[in-house]
């Protein structure tokens, strides 16, 4: 795993060729056990990894298109999984805790739930008020530039739009760390500035 613009986040991504672009995923380490979110298939080498950076207690899933791994690693490690309460009757893995709009989900990440994605109720996760992890709505095509999920996979574009300027409004983001292209490290808040203007 690589690591992210801080001490206790790491990385890894999957090269999709349909799309052109990465997929990622995030651990967070902290002393109350370690946080997956959205986890991609692991190499030995990064499971390695994990191993040494304490293993993995809880599993943050943004949408039910980011189960990704996440089934097989809760049942290898008893890892808890957390998904939002916008798909509790439809979310195709089992879950244990759900979790809703503004919930402090552990010390330091409060959940935002986002709407008119393709799936009900995405989850983008801010981190210690600084560090914004999105899964699908929110994306970075080109570096440096946030984008919108294309207007054929949203329920409702109207809605997606009120999300992001939703998440705009939020003061002093640093990092937008997306779940599919590039992450950006450094001044966030301007690049979803720039995203809401232009929707």
């Amino acid at each position: 795993m690589k690591q992210l613009h801080r001490k206790d986040l790491f990385g890894w991504s999957e090269f999709n060729e349909e799309r052109n672009l990465d997929f990622h995923s995030v651990l967070w380490v902290r002393d109350a056990g370690n946080v997956l979110i959205d986890p991609l298939p692991m190499s030995e080498h990064d499971h390695d990894h994990l191993q040494r950076l304490g293993g993995v207690n809880y599993i943050v899933i943004t949408n039910s298109d980011h189960c990704r791994a996440a089934e097989y690693i809760a049942s290898s490690t008893g890892a808890l999984v957390y998904a939002s309460a916008g798909e509790e009757d439809r979310f195709p893995i089992v879950c244990d805790h759900w979790i809703h709009d503004k919930e402090e989900v552990f010390a330091g990440l409060i959940a935002y739930q986002l709407h008119g994605s393709k799936t009900a109720g995405e989850l983008a996760l801010l981190l210690d008020h600084h560090t914004l992890i999105t899964g699908d709505l929110i994306r970075c095509h080109i570096a440096g530039e946030l984008c919108l999920l294309p207007d054929a996979k949203l329920t409702d574009k109207a809605l997606a739009i009120k999300s992001v300027k939703r998440l705009a409004e939020l003061p002093n983001i640093t990092a937008v760390l997306t779940g599919d292209g590039w992450p950006i490290f450094s001044h966030g808040s301007e690049a979803l500035h720039r995203l809401a203007r232009s929707l």
